[in-house]
């Protein structure tokens, strides 16, 4: 008999590469991708010829580039792309870490920029906030202690100091945009009352929730940046994680949470970007796009229907029994095994009977009343969904792993879906709105930055 590979059903837990993990800032919600008119024509207007001041003494490190006076050292630039190359699973090719190498020089010009400006208005960020954030990201995706995680950190030629600088980075920029922009964004309270309107009108159309890279491009480097995207899409479809590069690499404000926008509807997006969401599936990566000012890769998390419950928002109460081979077990001998294991689980009648089976036949047992349907890998939602209370899955794992069922001891169908509260949706645009004025504020940063490069 042929059983479904899978590791690790209940009481999991996920390592995930540290630079996917999106710090999750009040500032920058549920935003939406760069509107038409807020990204400007020209760039950083760099000279060509270009020297870094002082004494060219060999013993002292010297800069890759000096903005506005700090310095960025070409180790800073090694140990921020070393967590891309990890996310890749540590391969990459020479030419892909190369044109890696002058994206995350600019995106540490960037980091610099939002730092000085955020000094400049007498904002400070506390060692003690950082080394805060940095210990939350170690011990929700890392799930050890922090001496574990540096290790590791430095296993993959990076460093705590380079992950310490990007969350500065971030909560600096997003106190900023609190400050000296979000006060002056009005949203009007018949705009609000217009969307729910909207909601209601729309009960049961789909809505999508979607990951979105965005660069932009004029007219001359529209070519090298379709280019650039393309090579991107390419290491995500290899394995590369799509929340790393949205935050090392996106132009949109969403870059601080992986690129996510969040729920959306077509009629928000661009219209390039809506024909393309509503043909995709859920867990596919496209791209590039053309979009007004550049291009965009979209990743679909999920789909919904508005307004309508969903069934994989159920809460289920599993009971696990899994059975595990010894060392040298042939698929043959496993597969006797585990059919004798299926045929002993599928006549349990109800959870009560399930721990005498499960000694029986040598089984350990795992109870968790929490689960959510939509959380449990798809080839198993499926499953899992079509048993009735009482009824065991059919046996799945591997010879490594062992053999596993899952018993359906109970059931809660979740409710009608409530749409979003008044204030959500006031908050949610003023998000967008303060996000679409940070990316003019960034390049009016950009545009009278004094950078120099070695």
């Amino acid at each position: 008999m042929k059983f479904i590979r899978i590791k690790e059903i209940l009481n999991r837990s996920t390592i995930a590469i540290v630079v996917g993990a999106g710090l999750a800032l009040s500032a920058v919600g549920n935003a939406q991708t760069v509107s038409d008119g807020s990204v400007p024509s020209t760039g950083l207007n760099i000279p060509d010829q270009l020297t870094i001041f002082g004494e060219n003494n060999p013993n002292i490190r010297r800069a890759t580039a000096v903005v506005n006076g700090d310095i960025i050292t070409g180790t800073d630039v090694n140990h921020r792309l070393a967590l891309i190359v990890a996310a890749n699973g540590g391969t990459v090719a020479d030419e892909e870490r190369k044109r890696l190498r002058l994206q995350v020089l600019r995106n540490l010009i960037d980091e610099t920029l939002q730092i000085q400006e955020a000094e400049a208005n007498e904002i400070t960020i506390a060692e003690a906030e950082v080394e805060s954030t940095f210990q939350q990201v170690a011990q929700q995706n890392f799930k050890q202690d922090i001496d574990a995680f540096d290790q590791y950190l430095r296993t993959q030629g990076s460093s705590t100091d380079t992950l310490k600088r990007q969350i500065k980075g971030e909560l600096a920029w997003s106190r900023l945009l609190r400050r000296n922009i979000q006060p002056f964004i009005n949203v009007g309270d018949e705009e609000v009352n217009t969307i729910i309107e909207r909601l209601n009108a729309s009960k049961g159309s789909t809505e999508y929730r979607i990951g979105e890279i965005y660069m932009s491009a004029s007219q001359e480097t529209s070519a090298q940046v379709d280019e650039n995207m393309k090579n991107i899409l390419e290491q995500i479809r290899g394995g590369g994680s799509f929340v790393a590069y949205a935050r090392q690499f996106s132009e949109a404000s969403t870059a601080a949470t992986g690129g996510d926008l969040g729920w959306v509807r077509p009629a928000q997006l661009p219209q390039s970007l809506a024909e393309v969401a509503t043909q995709m599936q859920v867990g596919q990566v496209v791209g590039p796009v053309p979009v007004p000012g550049g291009f965009s890769i979209l990743y679909l998390i999920d789909q919904r229907q508005i307004l309508v419950a969903d069934p994989r928002n159920a809460i289920l109460s599993l009971k696990q029994l899994a059975i595990s081979f010894p060392q040298g077990t042939t698929e043959e001998q496993a597969a006797a095994r585990a059919n004798q294991f299926a045929t002993a689980t599928q006549n349990i009648k109800g959870c009560g009977a399930a721990n005498e089976v499960a000694t029986a036949l040598g089984a350990t047992i795992v109870d968790n009343d929490q689960v959510r349907l939509r959380d449990l890998p798809g080839p198993l939602q499926g499953t899992i969904a079509e048993l009735s209370i009482g009824q065991a899955s059919q046996p799945f794992g591997s010879v490594a792993e062992g053999v596993r069922v899952l018993i359906l001891c109970g059931r809660d169908d979740p409710q009608s879906a409530a749409a979003p509260s008044f204030d959500q949706i006031m908050s949610q645009l003023e998000n967008e709105r303060v996000n679409k004025r940070a990316q003019i504020y960034l390049r009016d940063l950009r545009r009278d930055a004094i950078i120099e490069y070695n």
